[in-house]
């Protein structure tokens, strides 16, 4: 690990030791990182990545950290966060080319700038546009799979690739780059030309949804279960009397049986036990399995 900062010094890549990852993830849950690496360009990943791999050095890619819950212990490597690379959005007809640490909500709204239609489902969803091809991001009956076009990325071997959406393996919360060491490096997605202020109006009303419907006020991973085929996770929850449940500050959310909450301390090991009794309740009382759809890095 000392050759390793030695050699990110050299290349002028920012990093820091022993950053808790509780500051980076909208869990707020999570102990320190051995290595928090920020690069500032792309071009700076790549070679950060390719540091890790020499020294071979475990990684994390961290976008938005809207979907992870780290360990109390924190992470043993290196956490390279993409948020400080400088944001990356381009348009060339209906198509819009982003950069995998540019947030969601940004490429959404230049979405409707531009007069695009395809990304309202989108709107809210507190991730990157990286962390959305990772896991195949959803919400309202659209999936990114849906406008995405192409992805480039680094592969394990360090090469710099592009595959075609119907190469990615995309499936619900799912893709190659989930079961691979494959980093997303930016993407293109095939939109169409709308009316800007009807899109602005779905974005909108998507939003105020949210609102309602979303626990936002406290610190969650979004969805903590997928949803059973046949099922709603959050209906089944609430049949089992199971809102508002809770372990240490780890609580099935009054406004959302879906949503597992931080109130206040909650650590890794009180979501998923949280996470744990609640599957097995549903299990037992209702016979369907629910599987985490947040990520869980050790």
């Amino acid at each position: 690990m000392e050759h390793l900062k030695q050699k990110l010094e050299e290349a002028a890549i920012p990093y820091s030791c022993g950053e808790p990852l509780a500051r980076h993830t909208s869990f707020q849950i999570g102990g320190p990182a051995a290595l928090f690496c920020t690069p500032h360009t792309t071009q700076q990943l790549i070679q950060a990545l390719e540091l890790c791999r020499a020294e071979s050095v475990r990684t994390y890619i961290l976008g938005n950290g809207s979907n992870l819950l780290f360990s109390d212990e924190g992470f043993d490597g290196v956490v390279l966060c993409t948020r400080l690379i400088q944001p990356e959005i381009r348009v060339e007809g209906d198509r819009m080319i982003a950069g995998a640490g540019v947030s969601l909500k940004q490429v959404c709204e230049e979405a409707a700038r531009q007069g695009l239609t395809g990304l309202e489902f989108a709107y809210g969803i507190p991730g990157s546009l990286g962390g959305a091809v990772y896991m195949n991001a959803g919400a309202y009956g659209g999936e990114t799979r849906d406008v995405l076009l192409e992805v480039e990325f680094v592969d394990e071997a360090g090469q710099v690739r592009t595959l075609p959406v119907d190469q990615l393996e995309l499936g619900y919360r799912t893709s190659v780059f989930a079961r691979t060491g494959w980093c997303v490096l930016r993407a293109t997605l095939q939109l169409a030309k709308g009316d800007r202020e009807q899109i602005q109006a779905k974005m909108d009303d998507l939003m105020n949804r949210r609102r309602e419907k979303q626990p936002l006020e406290y610190p969650s991973a979004g969805s903590a279960f997928k949803r059973p085929e046949g099922a709603f996770a959050g209906s089944l929850i609430e049949q089992c009397g199971l809102r508002g449940y809770r372990v240490g500050d780890a609580a099935i959310s009054e406004k959302h049986c879906g949503f597992i909450v931080n109130l206040g301390h909650a650590s890794c090991a009180d979501v998923l036990e949280l996470a744990r009794q609640v599957s097995d309740r549903v299990r037992q009382q209702t016979g369907f399995v629910l599987e985490k759809e947040i990520r869980v890095v050790e």
